[in-house]
């Protein structure tokens, strides 16, 4: 075992380093989360499912966004590691271009969404709470994508400070405005449900301000904006963000599609069971935040050992990242387990949602090691620019397998809310039992790759 642990202690150190910070600013978005329907929870169980519906019917979109942002790390972290600064630059300054546009038709079709939510099977007391926080998260969805683009380029060049910083400053903001705005507190109007919405606009549109002020004050990232020409905008370049991007989008549309639906369905079956579901994913989220941060620091680590062709550092990487996000998730397994009666007592003293959400806690552990597994695996393959087949692994997994067995055991076999859960199991097992083997196979191609170049040689 020590020599184990010596042989990728360098592996671990180097991982942890990058990933630290994304997992600090990802785990602060969700307590904030947290905090949000702790803070709502607290006006009764249909606030609180109105803002599991809206936050539900946003995150389809997000998504998108979010994904096509993701496509510009592997691409710049490449050319970091092979130092070409001025194509790095160039990726920056297209992806600020393209970013802003796709936040503007997002919003749009934000807009057109909101009729069809009055169709998607919920109570329409809920429906009716749920718009107004919609509308105002769908806003923020412009200043996000901007600062996404400055985001991903920061991790691209191996920075995941600075973002974690701004982001951990723009949640204190968004928890003061939600204490201010829903329960109307020192003068500021009682909104309820959509104070929680407009606090998540109001953090959001600071953090592309401080990103750019940090970048203007910083010699070492100015300079990345002192390379920026007219003529950098090409559609070459644009083409290949969209070509990374998309995949990564398709891949995590499909799988929020099916944590969304589920979601959804479990509308179908009631209040309670929407507000335990709620308690239930917030808490996973949380859990799966760390193991994101996790899978995005392999893509900068891996990004990086492919640009420079070493593989056996590649290797090690991401035999590491696995180690990693391994214990966290055996770690979280066991804490779901043995605190599900006590962890929805933070969002809701109603007897009838807590007796949900322990259950489905018990669900939620099951698929820990397999949802860690799968997304580490998807951070390996970005990093490898292979992108375009986790979109269609995510269409097998979530589309053909996820939804209709939940929707199978749920409906047809009557088990309700524990019905749904069991098809999030089976489809986040299936990801990850593909996206591994997707490795080892392309890990393989490359190793030959190396050996007849170097035979040739």
């Amino acid at each position: 075992m020590p020599n184990f642990f010596n042989q990728y202690k360098e592996q671990y150190r180097r991982n942890l380093t990058l990933a630290v910070p994304v997992v600090l600013s990802q785990a602060g978005q969700i307590i904030v989360q947290l905090v949000d329907n702790t803070m709502v929870g607290r006006l009764g169980a249909l606030p609180l499912a109105a803002v599991s519906f809206g936050g539900s019917v946003f995150f389809m979109l997000m998504v998108i966004g979010v994904g096509i942002s993701l496509g510009l790390t592997p691409l710049v972290g490449i050319s970091y590691s092979q130092k070409d600064h001025r194509r790095s630059s160039a990726y920056l300054q297209n992806a600020i271009l393209l970013y802003g546009v796709l936040s503007l038709i997002l919003f749009a079709l934000s807009q057109a969404i909101i009729p069809f939510m009055y169709h998607m099977g919920q109570p329409p007391e809920v429906v009716e709470m749920a718009i107004p926080y919609f509308n105002y998260i769908a806003w923020s969805l412009i200043p996000l994508l901007l600062f996404l683009a400055f985001k991903q380029f920061l991790e691209g060049i191996g920075n995941t400070r600075v973002a974690m910083m701004i982001i951990i400053c723009s949640n204190v903001v968004n928890i003061i405005f939600n204490y201010l705005l829903i329960y109307g507190k020192l003068g500021f109007p009682e909104m309820g449900a959509a104070g929680a919405g407009l606090s998540t606009l109001i953090s959001r549109i600071i953090t592309p301000i401080w990103v750019i002020v940090h970048f203007r004050r910083k010699v070492s990232f100015n300079h990345y904006f002192s390379m920026f020409r007219w003529s950098n905008f090409q559609w070459k370049r644009i083409k290949s963000l969209l070509s990374m991007g998309i995949p990564i989008a398709m891949q995590m549309f499909l799988e929020g599609s099916a944590f969304v639906l589920t979601g959804i369905m479990m509308g179908w079956i009631g209040t309670y069971q929407i507000a335990g579901h709620q308690i239930t994913t917030v808490i996973s989220n949380l859990a799966f935040m760390i193991v994101l941060g996790i899978g995005a620091a392999t893509t900068i680590r891996i990004s990086h050992e492919y640009g420079q062709k070493n593989l056996i550092a590649l290797k090690q990487a991401a035999t590491a990242s696995y180690h990693i996000g391994l214990a966290w998730n055996i770690f979280t397994a066991l804490a779901f387990v043995l605190l599900r009666n006590q962890i929805p007592l933070m969002f809701t003293s109603d007897p009838e949602v807590i007796r949900v959400a322990s259950t489905l806690l018990l669900f939620a552990a099951m698929f820990q090691i397999s949802d860690g597994l799968q997304m580490i695996s998807i951070g390996i393959l970005r990093g490898l620019q292979d992108v375009r087949i986790t979109s269609v692994i995510a269409f097998i997994s979530y589309i053909v397998i996820n939804l209709p067995v939940g929707y199978l055991f749920a409906f047809t076999f009557g088990l309700g809310a524990p019905g749904l859960w069991i098809g999030l199991i089976l489809g986040l097992s299936t990801a990850a039992f593909l996206l591994i083997r997707r490795f080892r196979r392309q890990y393989a191609r490359l190793l030959q790759s190396a050996s007849i170049s170097g035979a040739r040689k």
